[in-house]
Order: C-alpha cells, then sequence, then structure tokens
C-alpha cells in the first residue's frame, strides 16, 4: 500500500563476489516491510551482459521485485550522473510503497546516489590537450605545487588521475583534495551495511565465480554483443574474452587473466569503502550463510 511518509531505503555495499545478491533476497525475506531491491552496479544497469556482470538470475528475481536491471542496451553510455539519475527516481517510486534496497558495489556509483556528485568542473578541451602534451614527471610536479595534500594520497603514476587532478587545480584555483573532501565531509543520514569477508575468502568466491561464469555460456554471451559504449566494454571479461574469441589467448588463460583483474578490482573496492564510515561492516566468513548475514543486518536495523 502507498505511504504518505516514504519508507527510508537501506544500501547494501561489498566487493564483486561477497554475496551481495543472496543476503538481499534473504533480508528482504526477513523483514516485516515490503522490500524491493534497486540496482547499483555500473555493468548490470545493462541487458546482454548478465553473466558477465552476475545479475541475479530470473529465479532471483521473481522472488522479490528487482528494478534497473538490463534496463539500457549495451550501446548506451551511462557515467555516475546518468545512474544517479535513474536509481534517486527509481527509489523515490519504490520509497511510495516499500523499503528500496539499493545493492552495488560501485562505490562512485552509491556515493552519487548518497551524497551527489562532487563539485569538480567539467573538464576544458584546450586545457586537457595541452596536458595531454607534457611529460608525467613535468605534471606531477605541478600539481605537487599546488595540491601537495592531494598529491600525497595519489597514485602519482597513474598518468589520468594526475591529469584530472592537476586540471582541477587549474580550472578552479582550489586544490583538488579541499574539493573532494568538502564531498566527502557531507554525511546524510543513511542505513547502510557492507559486507566485509577477507581477502583469501574473497579471492576463493571470485576465482570460483569466474569458473561458474564460463560454464553458463559467458563466451557466447561476448560473442553475442557489438557496438558496445565506452562504459559497459570496461566490463571486466569482455576484454579477454574477445581475445579468446579470436584465438589470441587460451581458455586457462583467459580465465586466470579474468580472475587476476577481478581480484584486483576488489582490492580497490575494499580500498574505497575503508573510507566509507557511513557503512555499517558487517563481517562475514567463508561458512555464514545468506540467513545468518541477513540476520545480522536485521538486527542492526531493530
Amino acid at each position: 500500500m502507498p505511504t504518505d511518509q516514504p519508507y527510508k531505503s537501506i544500501y547494501l555495499a561489498g566487493q564483486t563476489g561477497s554475496g551481495k545478491t543472496a543476503v538481499a533476497i534473504e533480508l528482504s525475506r526477513q523483514m516485516d516491510t515490503p522490500v524491493e531491491v534497486i540496482n547499483a552496479d555500473a555493468y548490470q544497469v545493462y541487458r546482454g551482459l548478465e553473466i558477465i556482470s552476475a545479475v541475479p538470475t530470473p529465479a532471483e528475481q521473481s522472488s522479490i521485485p528487482h528494478h534497473l536491471f538490463g534496463v539500457l542496451a549495451s550501446s548506451e553510455e551511462c557515467d555516475a550522473a546518468h545512474f544517479s539519475k535513474l536509481a534517486k527516481s527509481k527509489i523515490a517510486e519504490v520509497a511510495t510503497r516499500a523499503i528500496p534496497l539499493v545493492v552495488g558495489g560501485s562505490g562512485l556509483y552509491l556515493k552519487a546516489i548518497t551524497h551527489g556528485l562532487a563539485p569538480t568542473p567539467k573538464g576544458d578541451p584546450e586545457l586537457r590537450r595541452e596536458l595531454d602534451q607534457r611529460p608525467l614527471e613535468n605534471l606531477v610536479k605541478e600539481y605537487e605545487s599546488l595540491d601537495p595534500g592531494g598529491a600525497a594520497t595519489t597514485n602519482l603514476k597513474n598518468r589520468r588521475y594526475v591529469t584530472r587532478n592537476l586540471e582541477i587545480c587549474l580550472i578552479t584555483g582550489c586544490p583538488a583534495s579541499s574539493i573532494k573532501n568538502e564531498w566527502n565531509d557531507n554525511s546524510p543520514d543513511i542505513l547502510g551495511f557492507y559486507l566485509e569477508r577477507s581477502r583469501e575468502d574473497i579471492y576463493h568466491r571470485i576465482n570460483r565465480r569466474t569458473l561458474a561464469m564460463f560454464e553458463a555460456g559467458v563466451i557466447d554471451e561476448i560473442s553475442r554483443l557489438s557496438n558496445l559504449s565506452t562504459t559497459a566494454a570496461k566490463a571486466i571479461g569482455i576484454r579477454e574474452i574477445e581475445s579468446l574469441i579470436a584465438c589470441k589467448i587460451g581458455e586457462e588463460e583467459c580465465v586466470a587473466e579474468i580472475q587476476r583483474t577481478t581480484r584486483r578490482l576488489a582490492k580497490r573496492q575494499e580500498a574505497w569503502f575503508k573510507r566509507e564510515t557511513l557503512f555499517s561492516r558487517i563481517k562475514a566468513s567463508p561458512n555464514d550463510s545468506p540467513e545468518k548475514l541477513a540476520r545480522k543486518i536485521r538486527k542492526d536495523l531493530d
């Protein structure tokens, strides 16, 4: 039934392969109030990437209403700003009748929903062309002089990071880190939970899930794709499987490379969410069932 007071959203985050889908479904079953799941994953929003992005199965989606899964063609671009608009609109709609349970591991996409986007300026094409022509060492030196605090916490070997942060400094006249810190310091009142697993556990789950993807027919899925957007093409596994299809690598090498790349993503996600203090950490051991983990969240909600 619709309500005059919208239901408050719950956010469930975690690294790729941490078991968010199963816990979300179980939590929905345990709640006394109706719950509907809303996707907050950068790639599950696309049609045609169901296996490679580990979209909830039809059976899982039939057990509880799911939203923003497979709603965009794989040829469409979808950055954090566009996704945030889609998600906020769907959350507002769902909140009139049920608790929106927002589930995903894309830290930037989740933060775009909870905090809005960082107030950084759009890029300046002319300035960017100038910066792109300069050696990295030169960019780093100027970046360190304009934003020493930001430079100290930036991977200075990553040209893209250095260039963008220096660009912000030059356009705004302010340290890029001060602008981003103001955004980070914004503390909305949210109910957020993060599934925390040991690195050994998450790596084992990733390795096992990658093998399951191949058993489920991920090669055929990727072979059917065409005209991918820049965003969709970044999904882990597409590049590797395209190389497999082109006979540039074998299947064993392909699997290993996807496992490696996914483990690196999980490590970055772990680092991101360590900074997100608004999410209560739900420790998960290898033997914990989704039911047990959902009960832990339910206990925190009561």
